[in-house]
C-alpha cells in the first residue's frame, strides 16, 4: 500500500505568475578589449571594434569599425575609425567616417574630421572641428546637381528654337 509523503512538494499555482517587465535578448557584439593595466606603444591596426580602457600611445587605425576609449583609457595618438565614443581622454586628430560622441566625462584635444559628432555636456574638446557630408548626402547633392545641368541643357535649344521661330 501507498502512503502520502510527510512533506510533499509544494504545488505550483494553478495560474502561473506573469513578470510585468518585457525582456528581450540581444546578442552581444564581440569587440576587443584593451584592459586597464596595458600600454601599447606604436601602432593599432584591427578588423574588429575595439574598447580601450588602458594607454595607447602611437596610431590607431580600425576602418570600418567602432572605437570606445573607456573612463579609464587614455589615448595619445592620431585616430582613424568609422565610429568613436570617448569616454576617458585622447590627444591626437581624430578621422570617423561615420560619427564622434563625447561623453560628459570624456575630452579631445586635436582636431577632428567626421560626419557627425555629438558632445554631451560636461565634456572637453580643445582644436578644429570639421563635418563632412557623408557619401550618400554627397551623392545626393551630385545627383541634384546633375539633374540640375541637364533641365537647364534641355531648356536652352528650347529657348533657340523660340527665338529662331520669331
Amino acid at each position: 500500500m501507498l502512503y502520502p509523503a510527510e512533506n510533499p512538494l509544494p504545488k505550483a499555482p494553478a495560474t502561473p505568475h506573469r513578470s510585468s517587465s518585457v525582456r528581450t535578448t540581444t546578442p552581444p557584439t564581440e569587440q576587443a578589449t584593451l584592459g586597464r593595466s596595458l600600454l601599447i606603444k606604436g601602432e593599432v591596426i584591427g578588423s574588429e571594434p575595439l574598447y580601450i580602457d588602458g594607454r595607447v600611445e602611437g596610431s590607431i587605425h580600425l576602418a570600418g569599425y567602432r572605437l570606445t576609449i573607456g573612463h579609464n583609457g587614455s589615448v595619445v595618438a592620431n585616430v582613424e575609425a568609422d565610429e568613436m565614443v570617448i569616454m576617458g581622454s585622447v590627444k591626437g586628430n581624430v578621422q570617423c567616417t561615420e560619427r564622434l560622441d563625447i561623453r560628459n566625462e570624456g575630452s579631445l584635444v586635436g582636431d577632428v574630421v567626421s560626419q557627425r559628432i555629438s558632445i554631451e555636456e560636461g565634456a572637453v574638446l580643445r582644436g578644429n572641428v570639421e563635418v563632412r557630408a557623408g557619401a550618400h548626402s554627397r551623392d545626393k547633392q551630385q545627383n541634384s546637381a546633375a539633374a540640375k545641368s541637364a533641365a537647364a541643357e534641355n531648356e536652352k535649344p528650347k529657348a533657340a528654337a523660340a527665338s529662331a521661330g520669331s
